[in-house]
């Protein structure tokens, strides 16, 4: 056991994958805290059955991932003072056995370093394209980066330091947080080494769209922040997605009032950019089709994110957590 190292979990309803969660953490890590967002599943019940300690939100108050964890890295902190080190999974993730020593010995030896994460996989890839497109989501370079995702093991000291997540962000909380990390001289790391399993359990097309509305929102909330700056955050992929969600489609109108049907001819733009991305997929040509394909349409409920972020701040106020579980 890790002396010095909390783990937070958060979750809401995740049934067997929390049971599975919190048995990959045992006799890992000194303090374990679950933070549970309204569960009607018993999963706080089978939580202190194991030993852990459990933080239940007031739901009176908007919900976010980012606060959640920030709750639980203070009940960490009170219960635990001597922590160095804090894991963060979420509920639907299962931690590797060889995960937590690998990764407090690296951040040991390499101070600089205030965040390092490693592969997160997808626990059943096969079983739909949506599965599949999250565990390549995942699959990325390894070294120094610029963000980790939501399972990672940080520097509490650091953390702290910036005063943990933005908790009124409802995506794209962990990016941020590394943004203004790394603007305070601390690095972001990725190691070559498995991490955790992840059940996304997404199996229809309409989950996979509220999934890639809120990354669009997250895109958008993450420029606003700072995309002004030399880091210029997530600006790139707003405008991806402007281009490709709204620009495509408005230029389209635009030729056809000019030049009737032949204006059309536009939108060939759309199986044109499907075509590329396939023939540079390194996978199956069936999956590097539909990888590509979804790439595409992706770009739809992207801008539709953008809009949504775009019309709470300049009107109805703060946007509601987008689910698709």
């Amino acid at each position: 056991m890790i002396n010095d190292m909390g783990v937070v979990v958060i979750g809401r309803n995740e049934g067997q994958r929390l049971e599975r969660c919190l048995a990959s953490l045992a006799a890992t890590a000194q303090q374990i805290v679950y933070v549970d967002s309204g569960s009607t599943d018993g999963s706080v019940q089978l939580a202190r059955a194991r030993g852990v300690a459990v933080v239940e939100l007031d739901m009176s108050i908007p919900f976010t991932a980012a606060r959640a964890r920030n709750e639980g890295f203070a009940c960490v902190q009170r219960l635990l003072p001597t922590l160095r080190h804090v894991q963060f999974v979420d509920g639907d993730c299962e931690v590797v056995a060889s995960w937590l020593p690998q990764a407090r010995a690296f951040l040991d030896a390499r101070p600089d370093v205030a965040v390092v994460c490693g592969r997160r996989r997808e626990r059943f890839p096969e079983r739909s394209v949506y599965n599949l497109m999250c565990d390549i989501e995942w699959d990325t370079p390894v070294g120094e980066t610029r963000a980790c995702g939501g399972d990672a093991l940080m520097r509490a000291d650091a953390f702290a330091a910036v005063s943990g997540f933005r908790a009124d962000l409802i995506a794209g909380e962990e990016p941020e947080l590394c943004v203004r990390l790394r603007a305070k001289g601390w690095k972001v790391w990725r190691l070559d080494e498995e991490m955790t399993l992840h059940d996304a359990a997404m199996t229809r097309f309409g989950q996979w769209w509220k999934r890639t509305l809120r990354g669009g929102h997250a895109f958008a909330e993450g420029a606003s922040l700072h995309g002004g700056t030399a880091e210029q955050h997530w600006r790139r992929e707003s405008r991806r997605a402007w281009f490709w969600g709204l620009g495509v489609p408005l230029a389209t109108l635009f030729a056809c009032a000019i030049l009737g049907a032949a204006g059309l001819l536009i939108l060939l733009i759309y199986p044109l950019q499907v075509a590329r991305l396939a023939r540079r997929g390194g996978r199956s040509a069936r999956q590097n089709w539909q990888l590509a394909f979804f790439l595409v349409l992706g770009k739809f409920p992207e801008m539709l994110g953008q809009v949504k972020f775009l019309l709470s701040r300049f009107g109805a106020g703060k946007s509601a957590l987008i689910e698709y579980k």
